[in-house]
């Protein structure tokens, strides 16, 4: 009998990660290879020359909480029936047979489960949560959970992408997979946005997002962490650098009560301001981390607090951009004169009045951290405009800063392409303040500004208010808990006027349907083409944007926002290529344009966006929910978080719990 050693290698490949028993049964004399049949015991011999079998899928052992356990192995599925059971958990439980389930998997992306043993499975898919009795039998789908024990033994399946959706993908489907594709170059990242990644997703899922150590890195030496929540434990946790720079300003929005613990729980080196609220009602809302280096200084706006859920388990979004000194500049070159992002960012800070403190920068000595200090670096090539809000009764010049105002001057000094006008609008957010039709029309005109070349208006643009159904919270990866950071009263939302505007939150392109938005975005869009796009912490609410009051002379904020707006602008020809942290990317700055350089302008598309995305002047956002969105069935009720609702979560919890 001759053994044919590269089919064994590959039947030893495929039970590698599973180990069972293998039984040989002859063939007759003229047979020249070896039957193998399931079950079997072969561990990997490096005798053997391995080749690689089908792989047709594999199950991720995860934690109660569903996040990824790396402390034990894969389990590899070859095509065909693969059997699972106690052989394949870390901890011993005797409910679990040595045959508990099988999973019977194919190359082209289906899979089925059938229960062996004597206790039920449950089987988690598409925000359901279903029992398989034993004997029973059920299909699967990708990201599909299992648990093996209700309640214990956790595996997700990730299943290879069947032939329609390749095609698809390929094809360039608005609705498969787009932020597979998202990719910016380096020097188009500062022109764009990212979103943070998301526990639980598929790898493909958080291609280019970020976490808190994407951001935080580097040789700081000072830092100024702006935020309304803050989790000092967590932080701590999740980025240790934090306790090791010389020097951290803590401002925030916390209740007397947290800034008391955060004051026992903080390191040394930090310092905590919370910005005063001159108007009732208001808080410091606003999300943004500044990091000053030797080389520079960091800008960062965000939308999450500083809290875990809010960079785990939700959508959200950020943009950040090094800036050089100054007094880096070449010595035959003027001092770079400050721009509209400088001052905007100067007067903002200003308004906060954190307690100056001082820090040692190499090369420099002691300098004092204030305001004033933010107009030593070089914003000239800054890519976006900053939007802030701060609490007042604004008058004169200063109404036009602050607020929907300040949105409203500048676009109104834009020029856009015919296409945009009268085209719709988009307000997407995760808090509905106490609103009216007069401020709706009011906040209308202001993001409805702008011109086209010929000096016509762009016109007012309908609004679609992308907001979260009922459905969307109890089927999402946090169950109705989600709806905590959604906080909207019955009051607010079921407005009869509001009904005509609610689309739905669908992002299937950004697999983050069931990721719930806290992140804040306003913007004007012609199909999968943007005349602008806000990134922002402000809500939909007048206490956000500011209202007019006083035959329109006055303009009342009651808290503190921050926000960047991406705008066509001129194509840069060198790129954003400056970096703080790393030493092998060009300190140089963007030269001046030429005349016709000035008149080639960027032009921001989704990510769904089926052109040529390689071109200078294309900038690629990534929006995460679909465009155009899709309007509210009669079905659909939008979420209020003091509502009660009966049917039973992902997590089998009803609401309020």
């Amino acid at each position: 009998m001759i053994v044919c050693w590269a089919n064994l290698a590959k039947i030893e490949t495929a039970f590698i990660a599973s180990p069972k028993t293998l039984r040989f049964t002859s063939f007759p004399s003229s047979s020249s290879s070896i039957r193998f049949t399931a079950k079997t015991n072969i561990r990997h011999s490096s005798k053997l020359p391995l080749m690689s079998l089908s792989q047709a899928a594999y199950l991720i052992p995860l934690k109660p909480d569903l996040k990824e356990d790396d402390s034990s192995p894969r389990i590899t599925l070859s095509e065909g029936p693969n059997t699972i059971g106690r052989g394949n958990v870390s901890t011993t439980d005797k409910r679990l047979s040595r045959n508990h389930i099988t999973i019977v998997t194919s190359t082209s992306g289906s899979a089925s489960l059938s229960v062996e043993g004597a206790n039920p499975v449950v089987v988690r898919s598409s925000g359901e949560r279903k029992k398989v009795n034993p004997r029973g039998e059920v299909s699967l789908a990708n990201d599909d959970v299992i648990e093996l024990i209700p309640g214990h033994h956790f595996f997700k399946l990730v299943l290879p992408e069947g032939r329609a959706a390749k095609k698809a993908r390929k094809e360039g489907d608005d609705d498969v997979e787009a932020i597979r594709r998202f990719c910016p170059a380096n020097e188009k990242l500062p022109s764009t946005f990212r979103l943070l990644s998301v526990n639980g997703l598929p790898d493909w899922a958080n291609t280019s997002c970020v976490s808190i150590n994407d951001v935080v890195e580097g040789d700081v030496v000072a830092a100024i962490l702006s935020n309304y929540m803050v989790d000092v434990d967590w932080l701590l946790s999740a980025c240790p650098k934090l306790a090791n720079i010389p020097q951290v300003m803590v401002v925030h929005g916390e209740s007397d009560g947290r800034q008391e613990y955060i004051q026992r729980k903080k390191p040394a080196n930090w310092m905590l301001h919370k910005p005063r609220l001159p108007i009732s009602f208001g808080t410091h809302h606003s999300k943004a981390i500044f990091l000053v280096y030797p080389r520079g200084v960091r800008v960062v706006v965000h939308t999450a607090n500083l809290i875990h859920v809010d960079w785990n388990n939700k959508s959200q979004g950020l943009w950040m951009q090094d800036f050089p000194w100054k007094d880096d500049d070449d010595d035959d070159r003027d001092t770079p004169k400050s721009c509209g992002f400088e001052d905007d960012l100067v007067d903002y800070l200003a308004v906060l009045k954190w307690p100056e403190f001082t820090a040692s920068l190499p090369g420099r000595g002691s300098v004092k951290i204030n305001a004033s200090f933010f107009r030593k670096f070089d914003y000239s090539n800054a890519t976006v405009r900053l939007i802030a809000s701060v609490p007042g009764y604004h008058t004169g010049s200063n109404m036009r800063k602050w607020g929907h105002m300040k949105l409203r001057t500048i676009l109104q000094e834009c020029i856009f392409d015919r296409e945009f006008r009268r085209s719709p609008l988009v307000y997407q957010f995760s808090s509905l303040g106490s609103l009216d039709e007069k401020w709706l029309a009011e906040f209308g005109a202001s993001l409805s500004s702008g011109i086209t070349e010929d000096r016509t208006p762009l016109g007012h643009g309908d609004p679609l208010i992308i907001w979260p159904t009922v459905e969307d919270v109890r089927s999402s990866l946090e169950g109705y808990a989600a709806g905590n950071a959604i906080p909207s009263p019955l009051k607010n939302v079921e407005k009869p006027f509001l009904r005509k505007y609610w689309a739905k939150w669908k992002a299937d392109h950004s697999a983050r349907g069931r990721a719930m938005p806290h992140i804040k975005t306003f913007t004007r869009f012609n199909d999968q083409k943007l005349a602008w796009f806000l990134l922002t912490s402000s809500n939909l609410s007048k206490a956000a944007w500011g209202a007019l009051q006083k035959n329109n002379s006055q303009l009342m904020i009651r808290s503190y926002e921050l926000g960047v707006l991406f705008l066509p602008s001129p194509v840069k020809t060198q790129g954003c290529n400056f970096s703080c942290t790393d030493n092998n990317r060009s300190t140089m700055k963007v030269k001046q344009e030429t005349k016709d350089e000035v008149e080639k302008r960027s032009k921001l598309v989704t990510m769904t966006w089926q052109g040529g995305k390689d071109s200078p002047e294309i900038i690629s956002l990534p929006i995460p929910y679909q465009l155009p969105p899709k309007p509210y069935s009669s079905e659909d009720v939008p979420w209020s978080w003091d509502r009660g609702y009966s049917k039973k979560d992902v997590y089998g919890q009803v609401w309020p719990r």
